[in-house]
């Protein structure tokens, strides 16, 4: 597999600290509220990429860690904790609001098919890891303490930015809008690692520590989950582009100086999903989340469909307009798919064609626009339907579009519509529209009497609805034009 590489900007072949085997971690929501659809196209393409790898025949420890505390509003530690604005938001706990949408985040998963990670860890469960490391930062010099709280000293790195060629004026704490300054800090890129004072007041969570009560900064805690569940080399590390600067870029300074060695060779950035009005943000009110997609009638597999429909590198758009058209091809591939006979042998030689192929066309840094093309392909193939659909289900264990699963279902659910709208012997397959099924059915009683007159009456205003109507020998069928 070919991966581009954040770090390096390059496009290089994927490589393991261990042969074979895969340490992947992947950033965590902070459950202070529902996860939007943004958000969630990381984790689609990360599932994708987990998956991937897997099918290439990887062992692949994927670790997720869930941030329950010490998220600051700014991400560069200024403003509230966003549990703590969550928790007062709705006059609950902050346990209780980290399980609600901890829970929330999963059952979204879970609807979008996106795997469980191998390994979930709270950040409030590994307190004594991070005073761990931030014990041994201060102890080999890369650490300082000043007004209570421990911070990581970023003069003592040969390089700080190691993402992009950062404009300092542009990053500058105190010259960025809205990043208050913070006077304990003896450089501008200098990180809380422990609070203590500073952000004490109205913490709802807060631990016994060598520095005082207090609780840890944001970036620490996915260095310390990191190395608890993956160890001190970590093959793959993945996330959203804003992740880059400062929580990456933070996370390599502190594990590396920590460790004395390079932690992380390869990093994995989705880019954005943004609106007709700029990035998705749940600060501006109302956002887009999987429940308000399903009440708008969209199934979340279209959604997914939707993002693998594009680069993982492009920001990608959305509108209404672009999820009704995934939403119908989607449900148009489903059609051909259900369509497909299941009798008859797999040919063996063809679908191991087929799964080199996508090998090398998804493999081309998880090219997912090339992997829906390739389900075209398949369709198109000239082979049975039974080797179609062994090859469809094997290309499906990367996308995970429940191709046969829905495909399944969509038959059931002709099947039942059939059957409903069976009468008299005269049977109509639509879309389980009961008041276009009884136009059709009175269109076929004005027929039955001669009165044509009332039959094309009905017939142009079924297309004046947009209604075809096929007459068959037992019956007819309908549907949108």
């Amino acid at each position: 597999m070919y991966l581009y590489n954040s770090l390096t900007h390059k496009k290089a072949e994927f490589t393991t600290h261990t042969p074979g085997h895969v340490e992947m971690y992947t950033c965590g929501p902070t459950v202070y509220h529902f996860a939007h659809i943004g958000n969630l196209r990381s984790y689609i393409m990360e599932d994708v990429l987990e998956k991937f790898l897997r099918y290439e025949g990887y062992d692949v420890n994927r670790v997720m860690n869930i941030t329950d505390v010490g998220h600051l509003a700014s991400d560069a530690d200024t403003g509230e904790d966003k549990m703590l604005k969550g928790a007062k938001r709705e006059n609950k706990s902050v346990m209780d609001i980290a399980k609600f949408y901890t829970d929330a985040f999963f059952e979204d998963c879970k609807k979008l098919n996106i795997k469980r990670p191998d390994v979930v860890e709270a950040a409030t469960s590994c307190i004594p890891e991070y005073i761990e490391i931030v014990s041994k930062l201060l102890e080999k010099g890369y650490a300082y303490t000043a007004g209570g709280n421990v911070y990581f000293d970023s003069s003592k790195l040969k390089k700080y930015y190691v993402f992009n060629d950062h404009n300092e004026e542009d990053l500058a704490v105190g010259v960025r809008e809205g990043v208050e300054e913070d006077t304990n800090k003896r450089n501008k890129n200098d990180f809380v690692l422990w609070f203590t004072k500073s952000k004490f007041e109205d913490q709802a969570l807060k631990w016994e520590s060598p520095w005082g009560v207090g609780y840890p900064g944001w970036h620490i805690e996915c260095s310390g989950i990191s190395m608890k569940y993956n160890g001190e080399y970590l093959d793959l590390h993945c996330g959203g582009i804003d992740n880059a600067f400062p929580h990456h870029t933070n996370e390599i300074a502190q594990s590396e100086s920590y460790m004395g060695h390079e932690w992380c060779p390869q990093w994995f950035h989705v880019h954005h999903l943004n609106t007709s009005s700029g990035k998705m943000s749940k600060s501006k009110g109302e956002f887009l989340t999987v429940s308000l997609l399903e009440e708008k009638g969209y199934d979340p597999m279209a959604y997914r469909f939707f993002c693998l429909q594009s680069h993982y590198r492009k920001a990608l758009v959305f509108t209404w307009e672009n999820l009704d058209n995934a939403q119908g091809a989607y449900n148009k591939l489903l059609k051909k798919i259900a369509a497909l006979g299941i009798d008859g042998d797999t040919d063996a030689a063809v679908a191991a064609e087929y799964k080199q192929k996508f090998l090398q066309q998804v493999g081309n840094d998880l090219n997912t626009s090339m992997g829906i093309t390739a389900l075209y392909d398949v369709l198109k193939a000239k082979t049975n339907d039974a080797t179609k659909r062994a090859i469809l289900d094997d290309f499906d264990q990367v996308l995970g579009l429940r191709l046969l699963e829905k495909a399944a279902q969509l038959c059931e659910k002709e099947t039942v519509q059939v059957k409903n709208a069976a009468q008299d012997g005269y049977t109509i397959t639509g879309e389980n529209d009961p008041e276009i099924d009884a136009m059709v059915l009175q269109r076929y009683k004005a027929k039955q009497v001669r009165n044509f007159a009332e039959a094309d009456r009905i017939r142009d205003e079924l297309k004046a609805q947009g209604i075809e109507i096929l007459d068959t020998k037992d019956g007819a069928i309908w549907r949108r034009v």
